[in-house]
């Protein structure tokens, strides 16, 4: 696997597109990096930018762009709600694939030096670049803020880790580092009020407020026998926050990073910030993401406020997507489109997932052209993925049965795993007719020399070897599916039993359709043993399948 890193700097413009588009041009201009998103907030004066691409690549992407920011961003002039201390205010990499965080923190050392060197910019590290864990928290190294930084900068103890010892009155300091996926997440409230949101800020983050006799606002601070000020804990592990007012939008909100969304995901902030402002008599009336989610933080939101109904979570993901949004209501604002804001859809390669794209017009007629594929192969693993379909349908028809309310999890554990089989019959649908591909293209390869030969031959049998691989695997996920078929057929809704039969005469052709292509691509084989092999398990696969079908069949009629 190839080393991947996120970049998501912040920039101190967030009103003139023209800057804002001259610096993602710059990002744009590097081979090897993808521009995701750019999102600019009005009322923040402040663009949030997210690419992805190799290490070098996103560190030179970067510093193009803090250049170019430097140039055009007079921090001298710049007002803005969120605290901020540079024209490239912060600038993390994440490791998202192939590379450790150590390994990413030293791209940011170097990232740092650079920008330091030959822009004469101060530059301070933080999180995991940070050795110094006194100075490694964002919020402290930032404290002062742009103005402040002018004396603080001075202070031994603040001198920058790269750059002069100067502050830049036109583009300020910049703050650069690795750190784990963050989640910028705004939740708005039915209030102007900023003091009263942040007290609800203090209330749910995780560093909370400092202790006061008395007035918990006017009061004086409890010291501990150090003379420290002793604190609160708020109730979010892994959560910073504070409220602000958003003039563009009339309302306050609570602006939260969530720094490690496996402790505190995106849905359990949202529901302890809604139980603390109902407590403080405001309520929540929505939110906003800042930048970009990973689908899984998605996804485990949809099916937390589907448990929350006792509703099945076995649905599709788009589904699971829709209810997350609505329930989060992070459509309030602005719309919400999960092709741009979730980031396994933007870095999804849609080239190899071509059929299943299609209407079924569309696939029917590419199928029934003069085309070899998709053939036998894809048809089953859509045979297959249809039947399961049928299944999981059953279990959620199941799932809300009238009468049946004390089941819903029954069968909702039932659909999440019809769902898994669904999806990963469907991605075989594109991977038969990929493997197919790769056969041609191998036959294509020039065999003029011996070496070409050799190489052909080579690229031949490993296409083949995949191709018989492709059709076992889903001779094994349809057959594995028609446990939940089964399950469905002796104890779902009556009304649905035929539906179950039907998804077991779908499973049961999906396998030996796709025994027909292990056995037919297993001949071309020179590894004659692993063709033996896969010819031997398919063979017990099959016939356990044709019994499985008489079992589910003999259900289902002694059910009509």
């Amino acid at each position: 696997m190839s080393q991947l890193i996120e970049c998501v700097p912040n920039f101190s413009e967030g009103n003139d597109m023209n800057i804002i588009k001259q610096i993602t041009n710059e990002i744009e201009s590097v081979d090897g990096v993808k521009l995701l998103n750019v999102d600019p907030g009005k009322a923040t004066n402040r663009t949030v930018v997210t690419f992805v691409g190799e290490p070098q690549a996103v560190i030179d992407a970067a510093f193009l762009a803090i250049k170019k920011a430097g140039e055009l961003i007079d921090m001298s002039k710049h007002k803005g709600e969120h605290p901020r201390m540079g024209a490239t205010d912060v600038c993390p990499l994440i490791p998202i694939a192939g590379i450790s965080m150590e390994e990413t923190a030293e791209y940011a050392k170097k990232l740092g030096e650079r920008v330091g060197k030959e822009l004469g910019i101060a530059v301070y590290l933080y999180e995991a670049a940070q050795k110094n864990k006194e100075r490694s928290n964002l919020s402290v190294i930032r404290a002062g803020e742009y103005e402040g930084f002018f004396k603080k900068i001075k202070l031994p103890e603040w001198k920058p880790d790269f750059g002069p010892t100067e502050h830049s009155i036109r583009s300020g300091s910049t703050v650069i580092g690795a750190r784990d996926f963050l989640v910028a997440y705004n939740i708005n409230l039915n209030t102007t009020s900023t003091r009263r949101a942040n007290a609800i800020a203090f209330d749910v983050r995780e560093a909370g407020r400092v202790k006061r006799e008395g007035n918990p606002v006017t009061g004086k601070i409890v010291t501990d026998e150090k003379g420290n000020p002793v604190n609160i804990p708020g109730t979010l592990k892994s959560v910073k926050a504070i409220g602000w007012y958003i003039e563009e939008y009339g309302v306050a909100q609570i602006s939260m990073n969530l720094t490690n969304i496996n402790i505190t995901p995106v849905h359990v902030a949202f529901d302890e910030v809604c139980k603390k402002a109902t407590e403080r008599g405001i309520r929540v009336t929505g939110s906003e993401l800042v930048g970009l989610i990973p689908l899984k933080a998605m996804l485990d939101a949809g099916k937390y406020f589907l448990q929350k109904q006792n509703r099945s979570t076995g649905v599709s993901e788009k589904e699971l997507i829709k209810i997350a949004v609505k329930s989060l209501g992070l459509d309030e604002l602005s719309p919400f489109k999960p092709e741009e804001r979730i980031i396994e859809y933007l870095l999804k390669d849609d080239s190899k997932a071509r059929l299943i794209k299609m209407d079924l017009t569309a696939f029917a007629d590419e199928t029934a052209s003069e085309s070899p594929a998709p053939g036998g192969g894809s048809i089953s693993a859509y045979i297959g993925a249809l039947g399961i379909s049928l299944g999981t349908m059953v279990a959620n028809l199941s799932s809300h049965k009238p009468g049946w309310d004390e089941r819903w999890k029954e069968f909702s554990d039932w659909a999440e795993k019809g769902q898994h089989f669904k999806n990963e019959l469907l991605k075989m649908v594109d991977e038969d007719t990929n493997a197919f591909n790769k056969i041609m293209t191998a036959f294509g390869l020039p065999k003029a020399t011996d070496e070409e030969k050799k190489a052909r031959t080579a690229a031949i049998q490993e296409a083949t070897k995949y191709a018989t691989e492709v059709p076992f695997k889903v001779m094994q996920l349809c057959f594995d599916s028609m446990e939940v078929i089964k399950a469905m057929a002796e104890t779902g809704n009556p009304n649905s039993v035929t539906d179950a039969g039907v998804g077991a005469l779908c499973a049961r052709s999906a396998v030996m359709g796709a025994f027909l292509n292990v056995k037919i691509n297993a001949s071309g084989l020179t590894d004659k043993a692993l063709a033996e092999k896969l010819i031997a398990e398919g063979n017990v696969i099959e016939e356990k399948a044709k019994a499985l079908e008489t079992e589910i069949l003999k259900i289902v009629n002694s059910k009509m």
